[in-house]
């Protein structure tokens, strides 16, 4: 970042905090919105552009090699008139990081000069275009659209530090993408009366990058298919590089009759496993000694001075109207050795016992004891981490909802199990390249512990966000020789690092 771009950023940050610094107000006689004689008008030759971090977005996709490889891999279109594969993927995905939810949403990027203008075309396709375009994939189509985008993932990874590489955890999960739609092929109505989709979710938790999606009818269960992308992602996380691999799932992807073949190719496993009668049976038969209690650590860490905790109201609701309730009192953790009939061999089986106390009011009605089993070939990991190691897979639940409510890429907008299918692995792109552009971001200098904290925030945001504050920045769009320039007309604290980001990408990108 050049010193004069330094220094307009410190200004710019110093006027707002100016303008926003604590000070001692005399009583107002009129509000704080006091604007009132506004006009509109139509600019001569200053054109802007709202969503001023596409620029560095398309930027990100040219320099990791993404758009080669959809051309390459991918080939739906006889000829190209005059659109590429690419140029279909990139739109479906620039759409959703412009803010768009829908395909019909394309048709305001498609009329705004500004916005082709800033991604160099001359137009992009419509909404009924890219709808018929998800419908000609086929499924050997999908799974080379995703072994193009992980291809270019394992490049963005060979660019992280040294101790990235020390472990890739592996989630696997399903999840419901109901539909109101009648006519959509291979829907079904799932165990819990919802007409949909059920698609599976395999995804990276070290990044929260989804490497495998899977679309499925939605009366399939949540673990169908699981074992083949639990293979597909060991296989491309040691191409990747990582010194180990953990697979993590709850009772579903227990995978018995798969723990042997990983256990013998190195493959570390973590998973929850029904507390079928055979196995509570032998916790209860568990001396006392073999049980110790289970401390968990607190979810928030004070910053400031510690506040006093508000009133419960939904608990003195749930007390007054003497609902039943359900109150954990302790949690204690054993393991003993267990070999599942599909085995044949012994793991280690982790079990924690909550102890429970039933209440209706005031009322204790009788105490209640739960078991909760977890399988893993972990033999030197304490018990108690391997509990909190497990708990932490509900972080893919988070990704899960934000490529559902945020991304929006399991909205299952087109007519049939596969092109629904297809989009959405290319609306789950836009979440992609977030984390591209995350990992991408500098963190050694003279200011490397900062840049490391930046890097993780902007990797741990929600899309929303990432939105506001490296997506929505507003621009004049300037076309002059050779280059494309985003005038960036306003200032939010994160412009910083997404221009740390941009000077990175205008350079070959080197491995660290």
């Amino acid at each position: 970042m050049s010193h004069s771009i330094r220094r307009k950023l410190a200004n710019r940050k110093r006027r707002i905090q100016h303008r926003l610094q604590d000070r001692r107000w005399n009583d107002q006689r009129a509000p704080m919105f006091r604007a009132s004689n506004i006009h509109y008008d139509l600019a001569e030759r200053s054109r802007g552009l709202g969503v001023g971090g596409i620029g560095a977005i398309h930027l990100l996709a040219r320099r990791v090699g993404l758009i080669e490889a959809i051309d390459e891999a991918v080939a739906l279109l006889k000829v190209h008139l005059p659109y590429h594969e690419s140029d279909h993927v990139l739109n479906i995905a620039y759409n959703i990081l412009s803010g768009g939810s829908c395909l019909e949403d394309i048709e305001l990027r498609r009329n705004d000069e500004v916005y082709l203008d800033a991604l160099g075309a001359q137009r992009i396709p419509d909404p009924t275009t890219e709808g018929d375009f998800c419908r000609r994939f086929a499924q050997h189509d999908i799974e080379r659209l995703m072994d193009a985008i992980n291809e270019v993932r394992l490049g963005v990874w060979r660019r992280q530090p040294v101790e990235f590489f020390e472990q890739a955890i592996v989630d696997a999960d399903g999840t419901l993408a109901p539909t109101t739609g009648e006519c959509k092929a291979g829907m079904d109505v799932s165990y819990s009366g919802v007409w949909g989709y059920h698609p599976l979710v395999v995804s990276l938790a070290n990044t929260r990058e989804p490497l495998y999606l899977v679309n499925r009818s939605g009366n399939r269960p949540s673990q169908e298919g699981a074992a083949e992308r639990f293979d597909q992602a060991i296989d491309l996380c040691r191409r990747g590089g990582f010194r180990a691999v953990l697979l993590r799932g709850d009772t579903d992807f227990s995978q018995t009759q798969h723990l042997d073949r990983w256990d013998s190719q190195g493959v570390r496993f973590l998973f929850g496993i029904d507390a079928r009668a055979n196995l509570v049976e032998r916790a209860e038969q568990l001396s006392k000694r073999s049980w110790e209690r289970l401390v968990r650590a607190p979810k928030h860490e004070v910053q400031t001075q510690p506040r006093q905790r508000p009133d419960n109201v939904k608990e003195e609701i749930v007390r007054q109207r003497e609902f039943e309730n359900i109150r954990l009192n302790s949690e204690q953790v054993a393991e003993f050795s267990y070999s599942p009939i599909a085995c044949r061999q012994g793991y280690r089986l982790v079990v924690v016992r909550k102890n429970l106390s039933v209440e209706k009011g005031e009322r204790v009605l009788f105490d209640d004891i739960r078991y909760f089993f977890y399988i893993t070939n972990d033999r030197t990991t304490a018990a108690a981490d391997l509990v909190v190691l497990a708990n932490e897979r509900c972080e893919q639940e988070n990704l899960i909802e934000q490529l559902k409510n945020g991304v929006k890429a399991l909205r299952m907008p087109v007519d049939d199990l596969v092109s629904n299918w297809a989009y959405m692995v290319m609306a789950s792109l836009a979440w992609t390249l977030k984390a591209w552009f995350a990992l991408l971001l500098p963190e050694g200098g003279r200011w490397g512990s900062k840049y490391h904290a930046d890097k993780q925030a902007v990797l741990k945001m929600e899309f929303k966000r990432f939105l506001n504050a490296f997506m929505w920045i507003p621009c004049q769009v300037i076309r002059t020789g050779r280059r494309i320039v985003f005038r960036i007309l306003a200032w939010n604290p994160w412009l910083h690092v997404m221009l740390r980001g941009v000077t990175v990408l205008r350079y070959p990108l080197r491995t660290c």
